[in-house]
């Protein structure tokens, strides 16, 4: 099964250098393990991951993991980048969050938040699992309009 090769902080896009394979009895491989470095080239880990930790695809940003993180099996995942880059400080995955609009409208209540990647000069980008129906609408008003959360 694959493993983390050394520390890896979330967000990562994972390179071949950064997962390594390693032998272990049957017992011990967690369902959904990745056994090929290739496949998980490229794929960006939702959490933090230490040194010998394994990586399944439930680790990695996709359907699996985002519906795992909020718990419903139509979720969608959705980045937004808020309004006061600091308060993705505040944020680790499985957070929970309200997404509310400078007028005071919640766009969504009860988000999970998936992963917060690195930051970039529009700020991190904070990815949230939502119901598929809710999605759309929170997508569409980060771009035309600035979001923030509030923690639950």
């Amino acid at each position: 099964m694959l493993v983390a090769d050394h520390d890896l902080a979330p967000g990562t896009v994972l390179s071949t250098s950064d997962v390594k394979v390693i032998h272990a009895p049957p017992s011990l491989i967690p369902r959904r393990a990745l056994t090929d470095p290739s496949a998980a080239a490229g794929q960006v880990l939702a959490g933090a991951a230490s040194t010998g930790e394994p990586i399944t695809s439930t680790r990695l940003l996709g359907p699996e993991n985002t519906r795992l993180a909020a718990g419903l099996p139509d979720a969608s995942a959705v980045p937004v980048r808020l309004a006061d880059p600091g308060v993705a400080d505040l944020l680790v995955p499985g957070s929970k969050v309200d997404i509310v609009a400078p007028d005071q409208a919640v766009l969504a209540s009860d988000a999970t938040v998936v992963t917060v990647r690195p930051g970039s000069a529009q700020g991190r980008l904070v990815v949230v699992a939502l119901p598929r129906d809710i999605a759309p609408r929170v997508a569409a008003a980060s771009l035309t309009r600035e979001v923030t959360v509030t923690l639950r």
